[in-house]
């Protein structure tokens, strides 16, 4: 398994950022992510952040994420279980106030679908991919709560 933490500071409040952490708006800030469609049923915008959630969220390929852990304004945690050619996936998002707005701290865990030959071109290069991923992610969210 492949775990990635990254950290970001953004001016602005924790509930501000947590509005950002629904699948749909995810996509606008998530590097990769192209959109974020609900497949489960979304009758007020707080169902867009309870556990249960889930969405269907189109990259260079789709997967089926669902809400697991959801803690308003400090934590949510989205998973994706993978497939024979996809990897199992499970995104933390963790909010902190701090002295000029919020600490916010993605964990990024994966497990690679591929065979051992696989894992070890995955660890030479992939997990370098998913750190600037993360990374940029984190840079265009503070950049669009920032504003």
């Amino acid at each position: 398994m492949v775990r990635i933490e990254k950290s970001i500071e953004i001016k602005v409040s924790p509930e501000k950022v947590w509005e950002m952490l629904a699948f749909d708006k995810a996509a606008e800030w998530m590097e990769g992510w192209k959109s974020g469609e609900y497949t489960s049923e979304i009758r007020t915008p707080e169902d867009k952040y309870r556990v249960g959630a889930s969405a269907l969220i189109t990259e260079h390929v789709k997967y089926d994420y669902e809400i697991t852990e959801s803690l308003k304004n400090e934590k949510i945690v989205w998973h994706s279980a993978g497939s024979r050619a996809k990897p199992k996936m499970t995104m933390s998002h963790i909010l902190k106030p701090a002295e000029t707005g919020t600490l916010v701290t993605t964990v990024f865990d994966y497990t690679s679908p591929f065979s051992v030959l696989g894992k070890i071109v995955d660890k030479a290069g992939g997990q370098r991919i998913a750190e600037k991923d993360t990374e940029k992610s984190l840079e265009k969210l503070k950049s669009i709560l920032e504003k």
